[in-house]
This record gives C-alpha cells, structure tokens and sequence, in this order.
C-alpha cells in the first residue's frame, strides 16, 4: 500500500506534537537571565522534521549593517536580516514565515548571529514551541555606548561618594561594573535613591562617637 504522503498544514501539526517544550537551558553572561539557546532548537527540532518529513530552505529577503561603539572604545557590527523561510511537506505543499533577525559581533559573525535568532524565532512562532518561562530571551548582548551613563551622572556619583565617605569601588563592585561609567541609567537610578537615604560622613562619625 501506497503511503500517504502529508501535506504542510498536517505535517506542520505533527511535528508540533512531537517537539513538545523546549526550556530555557542557557545563561545569559551579561545580565544573567536564561533563554534558549539555537543548539537546544536544532536538537529539538532535526529528529521531528526527518520523522515527518519537513525540510526548510532559508532566504535572505534583506540586510542592513552598521557599525556601533562600546563603553570601552571598542566597534561592534550591527545586522539586521529579514529572512523568509519556507517550510515544504511530502506532497510538495509549503507555507511561508518572514521574521527579523538581529545580531551584534566584534568580528565577522553579526549576519551568522541575526540569521541564528531568525531561524531560532521563526519555529518558535511556526511551531508554538512552548517552555517553563515567559521571559524575552537573548543569546548574547552588547552594552553600547548610548546605554551608560553621562559623564555628569558619573560627577554625581562621585560627589556622593564623597559626601558620605563610601569608597567608590565597593558600589562598582555591588553593581558589577569596574567604573562608574559602565552602569546604566537604572543602576545610577538605583544607586542615587541609595545615596539620599546615607547621612554625611561627619553625621555618621559623629553618631558612633556618641553611642
């Protein structure tokens, strides 16, 4: 007996049911959240598409680069990919996705980064793959220069320190940075409101000398 081959919609539906949840297993370095992570897709995925027979073929619609600058001087290359990609069943039947891909990189691999989240974003929307979390996910990000803080708000932090005697390195060290300058807008935030709730350092000596 003939096999019945598939056609896209149903295929499509199958591989839904056998990918199941696919969990955020990847940390984050920079800001230390989890996501998951392109190798967790592909894995996930491969075994469920050879089973029902769907292949992808991958088109690159669009693409757009830029050069940006780090809090260290540094350049990063910005891409940004609108990709198409079209899913093909048994019968010859496909349907088609267009997503965006962005990707950052200090050397030759922003477009092979933009191109990994599109593919990555594409399934998770095709396929509805759920997971344990709701969180945004990123593999990697890049801090640039545009996220820190002014030299003014640098100024400020400086002066409180010296208000109230705190050593600048312990609050870089509580904040993980190495300077002042790396924070962003919410730790300078954060840190401020930290200040006005700390006495002068005169104030503080003065109350132990008492007690």
């Amino acid at each position: 007996m003939e096999e019945v081959k598939k056609n896209i919609y149903e295929t499509i539906t199958a591989v839904m049911d056998d990918i199941g949840a696919i969990g955020k297993e990847q940390r984050n370095q920079q800001q230390g959240f989890m996501y998951r992570g392109i190798d967790d897709v592909m894995n996930a995925l491969s075994p469920a598409f050879i089973k029902n027979k769907l292949f992808i073929v991958p088109e690159v619609i669009e693409q757009r680069r830029e050069e940006r600058q780090t809090t260290r001087g540094g350049n990063l290359i910005y891409s940004i990919c609108r990709v198409k990609y079209t899913f093909y069943a048994a019968d010859g039947s496909s349907i088609s996705a267009v997503v965006v891909g962005e990707g950052m990189d200090s050397g030759d691999k922003a477009s092979n980064k933009a191109l990994a989240v599109a593919f990555k974003y594409a399934c998770f929307q095709v396929f509805c793959i759920p997971t344990k979390e709701m969180l945004d996910p990123d593999a990697e990000c890049h801090e640039t220069a545009s996220d820190r803080i002014t030299k003014d708000q640098v100024d400020d932090l400086l002066r409180e320190c010296d208000r109230t005697g705190m050593a600048w390195k312990s609050i870089c060290k509580m904040y993980g940075v190495s300077q002042f300058g790396d924070m962003d807008s919410e730790q300078y935030q954060d840190c401020m409101a930290r200040f006005r709730h700390t006495k002068d350092k005169g104030d503080q000596s003065g109350k132990q000398g008492q007690a």
